[in-house]
């Protein structure tokens, strides 16, 4: 009984919770529906105009289309030419308009009156001025332009319906936009997306432009009549919701394009959503009678299988009455641990593993960050050994001022060194760093060395392991130009490779024989470790970023040594 009236009991609260709410699940679930059939419009009106502004490109940037509306006619020959390119143009402009129902004209027009519209026969309307009309000006005036639906009148005996898509046409010899193309897209293709929607018994899908103009109307002519009116001006002042009531019965959800501007309209009748929820909440009473009834049958068959070993352990214990010791029972308690032992056990191992997993990965990071700080701290000794070795030298020989000059160099360098622990600095501040080095070295070596840096503004951002160039470019200054018996030059360079950065280090000093340049990446001997030199900078580059990328040398002795540092894009990952 206990268990009957706790099932019921909850199943009746769901009911009523259920009963209460199916309005609101109701709307939701037609706002849900109408909003995703608005968006699918949208998109693939998207894919359509797409697909036309590409065919528009590839007619403006036709030479042929240029040749007939800009070329020089004065000879004989270029006439001739202009006539092949012509047929060319009037043939492409056939295959379209047979391939493509829903173009009705194709064509193209020049400021000095040239035009060639479906095909050579076809002549332009002699009392309609197109120079003066919207889409041509706009187009003239560098504008992409897809109008609103308009009655399109420039063919002689035409007028038809449609939607015009426009672009400029730029003559190359003076540079300016001296010709329009124009595709007249008929409404085949929005209306049969349109009039497949299928909402309820009465809804309709219609799209306006962003000045509340029609584009498409299941009911085009009565609207232009003025027998059906719509609530466009409620539709444009609405920002707040993608659906809202008016005239007390009609629902307008609505949907807007970013690409073309446009807004799809979903109309319903709040009276069909209403005949839904009527039909919802009776379903939901006769499920309520379904689910008592068997949670009823659940309850009396859980409940025996409960009380079952109770009543056998009431027999048994009325047969140990009777002085029966040798029978072997088993407790309900001893039954119910069981799964709660279990429960306990295996809740007690997964704890155990998800620490034990989390223990491993913090000692693998920690080993990580320890191996790139001792890789990174070879470097700094070795460069501040180099540079005070240089103020020495300078000192030595009574160069007061270039030895204060070569010191603030220095302040500056060290600041920047240990400002940021971070393990990644941007190649903006890496560049910045080697400046200040390079500096330092130019005013030791006056007469020796010259350098320039170009790197693409677009990869300053990208992150790189701190101190990588730093090492290379002493490397090329002590190994390469130091021997140079004239000036040498070290040129640092960085650019986009596909989805890496590729640095270049090159200089043009004493280079290397093949025998140094195979063996310049692999590992010294143990006591050689402390060295700094490019292993330790390669090593880094692995470490942090994977096999795939790191140092490259090509050298040739006597011509000077080139250095790839290759690292990902980390901006187009």
């Amino acid at each position: 009984m206990v268990f009957t009236a706790l099932i019921v009991f909850i199943v009746l609260i769901f009911a009523t919770i259920a009963y209460n709410q199916g309005e609101k699940m109701v709307f939701s679930t037609v706002t849900d529906y109408v909003t995703q059939l608005n968006e699918q419009i949208n998109s693939s009106i998207n894919s359509y105009i797409s697909y036309m502004e590409n065919v528009a490109q590839l007619e403006i940037n036709s030479d042929n289309v240029k040749y007939i509306l800009f070329a020089d006619e004065k000879e004989e020959k270029l006439k001739k030419q202009r006539d092949a390119c012509i047929r060319n143009v009037s043939a492409q402009f056939n295959v379209l308009r047979e391939t493509r129902e829903d173009i009705h004209n194709i064509g193209i027009l020049g400021k000095n009156g040239t035009y060639l519209i479906n095909n050579r026969m076809v002549k332009i309307n002699s009392y309609m001025d197109y120079t003066t009309t919207d889409w041509y000006l706009r187009a003239m005036n560098g504008e992409s332009v897809l109008t609103t639906s308009h009655v399109q009148n420039i063919v002689q005996d035409d007028y038809q319906w449609v939607v015009t898509l426009s672009n400029g046409i730029t003559n190359a010899a003076t540079g300016k936009i001296e010709g329009v193309f124009f595709i007249d897209l008929n409404y085949s293709s929005i209306s049969n997306l349109c009039d497949s929607i299928d909402l309820d018994r009465r809804g309709y899908v219609f799209i306006i432009d962003n000045n509340g103009d029609i584009i498409y109307h299941p009911k085009q002519q009565l609207i232009y009549s003025g027998v059906l009116r719509e609530n466009i001006n409620e539709i444009l002042a609405n920002k707040g919701s993608n659906y809202l009531t008016l005239d007390g019965e009609k629902i307008y959800f609505t949907a807007k394009s970013k690409k073309t501007g446009w807004t799809v309209v979903g109309v319903t009748y709040k009276s069909d959503i209403m005949e839904q929820m009527d039909q919802m909440k009776l379903m939901y009473v006769l499920l309520t009678v379904v689910l008592l009834f068997f949670a009823t049958v659940l309850a009396v068959i859980f409940s025996n299988a409960l009380t079952k070993p109770i009543m056998a352990l009431r027999k048994s214990m009325k047969q140990v009455e009777t002085g029966n010791f040798d029978i072997q029972i088993g407790t309900t308690d001893e039954y119910m641990n069981e799964i709660g032992g279990l429960h306990n056990s295996f809740k007690i191992m997964i704890y155990k593993i998800r620490q034990l997993i989390e223990n491993n990965i913090a000692e693998q990071e920690a080993k990580r960050k320890s191996e790139l700080r001792a890789l990174q701290a070879q470097i700094n000794p070795h460069f501040l050994y180099n540079t005070l070795d240089s103020i020495i030298w300078m000192a030595e020989g009574s160069k007061n001022e270039e030895v204060i000059r070569m010191t603030s160099a220095l302040s500056k360098l060290l600041r920047k060194s240990i400002s940021n622990e971070d393990e990644l600095v941007t190649l903006e501040c890496e560049i910045d760093y080697v400046k200040e080095y390079l500096t330092i070295q130019k005013m030791r070596y006056q007469d020796k060395m010259e350098y320039e840096i170009v790197v693409d503004e677009n990869i300053l951002k990208v992150p790189i392991v701190k101190m990588v160039l730093q090492p290379i470019v002493e490397n090329a200054i002590y190994h390469g130009i130091k021997y140079k018996e004239n000036r040498g030059l070290i040129r640092i360079t960085g650019r986009i490779l596909g989805n890496d950065v590729i640095i270049q280090v090159i200089d043009n000093g004493s280079g290397m024989d093949e025998e140094t340049l195979r063996n310049i990446l692999v590992a010294k001997r143990k006591d050689e470790s402390k060295r700094v030199g490019v292993q330790n900078v390669h090593n880094r580059l692995q470490l942090y970023y994977g096999k795939n990328y790191g140092l490259q040398y090509e050298s040739k002795e006597g011509e000077g040594t080139t250095v790839n540092i290759t690292i990902p894009n980390q901006e187009c990952i």
